[in-house]
């Protein structure tokens, strides 16, 4: 009995017990074995790339698998170019703008209004095709839109502007009164979209005169812009 209480008195760590100056020499600490995998995980961040796991069915042998990322990456298939474009939008189409400009065959020069603002402002189209009638004559080597027949189509959609309730004109009453500062930029060609703005500055109502400015693009270029005067009325 006495032999088993001293061999507990000797194995049992006392409270007191405090490392020994010799234990703590750096050649002791040296030869202590040290293991790799804690060593790298202090000195390495942990992140996708070096993240480790243990697989499950794997666990009877504790081997260690490193997990990395897929190299393939999902790329989005390419869109066909008659896809990528969205077609301008319809506010006004070729019916409604007949019933509001006097213009027929051959000098209805718009075709479609994309934008509208009563009275202030209106975005109109022209397609301009190989097939308009100018350009057997403008030029039949290289068929060029004709200036004047771009600062005409910028005339009507200041007219649908004009002619609408909200302003009070009259399509019986309604003329081109002038130009002012007309600058043609580059030329229009057949297979050109011409987008042109048209945008009230001043209306003398007393006298029935409008001043507008316009501007027409394609593909984001300006290709003719000026001041135009219209002389409106009433029925």
């Amino acid at each position: 009995m006495e032999a088993t209480t001293m061999a507990r008195s000797l194995f049992s760590p006392s409270p007191s017990f405090q490392l020994s100056p010799s234990l703590s020499s750096p050649k002791l600490a040296a030869s202590l074995p040290i293991n790799p995998t804690r060593q790298a995980q202090k000195a390495t961040p942990l992140s996708v790339s070096n993240a480790r796991i243990i697989s499950p069915s794997m666990k009877s042998n504790r081997s260690l698998v490193k997990c990395t990322p897929s190299v393939a990456v999902e790329t989005e298939a390419e869109i066909p170019i008659e896809k990528k474009f969205a077609a301008y939008p319809t506010v006004m189409d070729i019916n409604q703008i007949r019933d509001i400009l006097p213009h027929r065959f051959p000098f209805l020069l718009v075709d479609r209004v994309i934008e509208y603002k009563p009275g202030e402002t209106a975005v109109a189209i022209k397609n301009v095709t190989i097939n308009d009638n100018f350009f057997p004559g403008h030029f039949p080597e290289r068929p060029i839109m004709p200036g004047v027949l771009m600062v005409e189509a910028m005339a009507q959609v200041g007219g649908i502007v004009m002619l609408q309730p909200e302003v009070g004109g009259s399509r019986e009453n309604f003329f081109f009164a002038g130009i002012d500062k007309v600058r043609f930029r580059k030329p229009v060609i057949a297979g050109d979209t011409l987008v042109m703005r048209m945008t009230l500055i001043k209306l003398q109502k007393r006298f029935g005169i409008a001043k507008m400015e316009g501007k027409a693009y394609v593909g984001g270029e300006v290709v003719c812009e000026g001041e135009f005067l219209m002389a409106t009325g009433s029925e």
